[in-house]
């Protein structure tokens, strides 16, 4: 993949070059990353992206951003020759050496970076570049096999044995290999109920995986969980509070990507995963403490029921949303705390585990 990557920016900047020498102007064409221009492909399983796109032509307003993406391709071809990587901050510093073509605030270099990833078809993780965001925390029954910086040796890291702590996900996941037996993955929302099933032994109980995700999970976990299902053949099962925003930001993106990333969800979504709970017909079952709806959620709720290619093709998931919004009321992971602090244990997802096919999409 590394001499891919280096050809495919040798061969953007060629063109650049060539057609300058030419006296042409030079086009850079990047496909519109936006929900309007993908489709959900439920044979797939994630929003692909569609044949929309926009052209960059090098004039004299776009000078500056055609020097910085190529500035920014060259030092992710720096990267990758030397076999380092770099933060998507310190690729904002990199650039104060660039003279006129530096980047003044870190979201102009972000977007540049999103740019170059969509032009030539990888994710930033090849190019070298990554974020600093938490990749998630990792309990249970899994072995990950990674390698020493420098000598390359083997590690194995059992996820049993980090006491009340756990193994967290690495900005880059590529070169990790997985042992394990385990029934499934429990893919989890909050750190406070990832916690608490460590706490409870539920990953014993259950012979399972548990991974919290830390709200809307990072690329790095996504990625993560995807490996680790394709090549263990394990189901994902997605645990998250009981409002829109679980549902449409954090469980959807889980499993079907993004419109703004549309161009990589095949590499970071998780088609095989489903939907675990917390449901609106949850509070109704186990008469669980709620709080009302925020202006900011039923927005959310009604945009997904409009807009939501997701949402159109799974009419369990319009019905899930069209009853939060009749109830009017969102409910926390950890309202089953009502109940007692292991009632979520022994009760709840023991309960849930038995029907998986009751689970939404």
């Amino acid at each position: 993949m590394a001499l891919d990557i280096i050809k495919r920016i040798k061969d953007t900047a060629e063109d650049v070059y060539q057609k300058v020498g030419k006296r042409q102007k030079p086009t850079m064409k990047l496909p519109i990353r936006a929900l309007n221009n993908v489709k959900y492909s439920s044979r797939e399983g994630y929003l692909q992206i569609q044949n929309k796109n926009k052209v960059r032509t090098l004039t004299v307003n776009t000078v500056k951003t055609f020097a910085q993406t190529l500035r920014m391709m060259s030092l992710s071809k720096e990267l990758v020759e030397t076999d380092r990587h770099a933060t998507k901050r310190e690729a904002y510093y990199q650039s104060k050496n660039w003279g006129e073509a530096m980047f003044t605030e870190q979201p102009e270099s972000d977007t540049v970076m999103d740019d170059i990833e969509a032009m030539l078809d990888v994710n930033r993780e090849i190019m070298r570049f990554k974020p600093e965001e938490h990749g998630g925390a990792v309990a249970g029954q899994l072995v990950v096999v990674d390698r020493q910086r420098g000598s390359g040796k083997r590690i194995e890291i059992d996820c049993t044995k980090f006491g009340s702590g756990a193994y967290t996900v690495p900005s880059s996941v590529e070169q990790l290999e997985f042992r394990t037996k385990a029934r499934f993955v429990l893919a989890i929302e909050t750190a406070g109920m990832f916690d608490r099933l460590v706490e409870e032994g539920f990953f014993e109980e259950q012979d399972c995986i548990l991974i919290s995700m830390g709200g809307v999970p990072s690329r790095a976990c996504r990625r993560f969980i995807r490996r680790l299902a394709d090549e263990k053949k394990i189901p994902v099962y997605a645990f998250t509070d009981g409002d829109p925003y679980g549902y449409m930001n954090i469980y959807r993106t889980l499993k079907v990507g993004s419109g703004n990333a549309a161009h990589l969800n095949r590499f970071f979504c998780v088609p095989q995963a489903s939907y675990l709970g917390v449901t609106p017909q949850d509070v109704v079952e186990y008469n669980l403490p709620t709080h009302e709806l925020k202006e900011q959620d039923i927005k959310r709720a009604q945009d997904a029921l409009k807009n939501d290619p997701f949402v159109h093709h799974h009419k369990p998931w319009q019905k899930a949303l069209e009853q939060m919004l009749k109830m009017r009321m969102r409910v926390e992971q950890q309202a089953f705390a009502k109940y007692g602090l292991d009632f979520v244990v022994r009760d709840y997802l023991p309960k849930k585990l038995k029907n998986p096919k009751g689970f939404l999409p």
